[in-house]
């Protein structure tokens, strides 16, 4: 199943002794394509400062009632750290972040999330094989990781804005072709599987969906985002609306259209690509 990014902003935020606040962003990790933090505003709770709440503490959201809850107290994040939601995350900020709620880095395995898929996993260590030795190798791993950001990726900025990217212009390989018009992410995985762009500035009334693996890199000076597709694939490409169900035949003949492989017949979690060092693809 998947959702809007758009779609989610405002939900509720429900911790375990009350309300803390509603969503009003998303950081996404410009490197694997995953929503690794919500920016939850606490309104005059916390007189309008913004946290970050980790998928890893999202239990089963209330979709009806727009709800999801955390298995966090409020106090807990009251104390959390101090974080400037409107500038780009840091792997030192993410540090400081996952050393207060003792959470594993993520960035200490191969997959999505560490050594697995969901976010969950990461807290009860299935992710990582579920023994005590494994566990005690993805923590050894997680060191190393810090240490190599201590001392090269300090001042990194990695994460982006999800409201930041919407807007910004597409370009094909042979030419412009519309903007962002929204993101799609996986339910339970929170990977980004999907962008909706929107082609009504080259022609009238059209969505389509573009993977993540297609783009081939992002412009954040330009605010422009390339993909490895020409107009007329695009232009021929299954077009989307969002009141559509998007189902796996609907996934099978837009991967099929393109003729690439589907995320679904690689490495189970596996990150799209990496990033350009010169434009930071996401």
């Amino acid at each position: 199943m998947f959702r809007s990014m758009k779609d989610l902003e405002g939900y509720a935020i429900g911790a375990t002794d009350g309300a803390v606040g509603h969503v009003k962003d998303f950081f996404f990790d410009d490197h694997a394509w995953v929503i690794r933090y919500l920016v939850v505003d606490t309104g005059e709770w916390l007189s309008g400062r913004k946290v970050l709440i980790s998928p890893m503490a999202i239990g089963k959201p209330d979709w009806d009632n727009r709800l999801l809850p955390v298995s966090l107290t409020r106090a807990r994040v009251r104390s959390s750290p101090d974080i400037d939601t409107d500038m780009p995350v840091s792997r030192q900020h993410e540090m400081q972040y996952s050393e207060y709620y003792r959470y594993p880095h993520y960035w200490g395995g191969t997959d999505l999330w560490g050594g697995g898929c969901y976010p969950g996993m990461m807290l009860s260590g299935v992710g990582y094989g579920g023994t005590d030795e494994q566990f005690r190798l993805a923590l050894a791993e997680d060191a190393r990781a810090a240490e190599f950001a201590n001392r090269e990726h300090t001042y990194d900025p990695h994460l982006r804005s999800c409201k930041e990217v919407r807007g910004y212009h597409i370009s094909a390989s042979d030419g412009d072709i519309g903007h962002v018009q929204g993101i799609l992410v996986e339910e339970d995985t929170w990977a980004i599987r999907y962008i909706v762009v929107d082609t009504s500035n080259w022609w009238i009334g059209h969505q389509v969906l573009v993977s993540p693996e297609w783009v081939r890199d992002v412009r954040w000076t330009d605010r422009t985002m390339a993909v490895d597709l020409d107009r007329e694939a695009i232009k021929l490409s299954p077009s989307y609306m969002s009141t559509d169900v998007l189902n796996r035949e609907f996934e099978t003949s837009l991967y099929a259209h393109h003729k690439r492989r589907a995320y679904w017949q690689s490495k189970a979690g596996q990150p799209p690509g990496r990033a350009s060092s010169t434009n930071r693809a996401i």
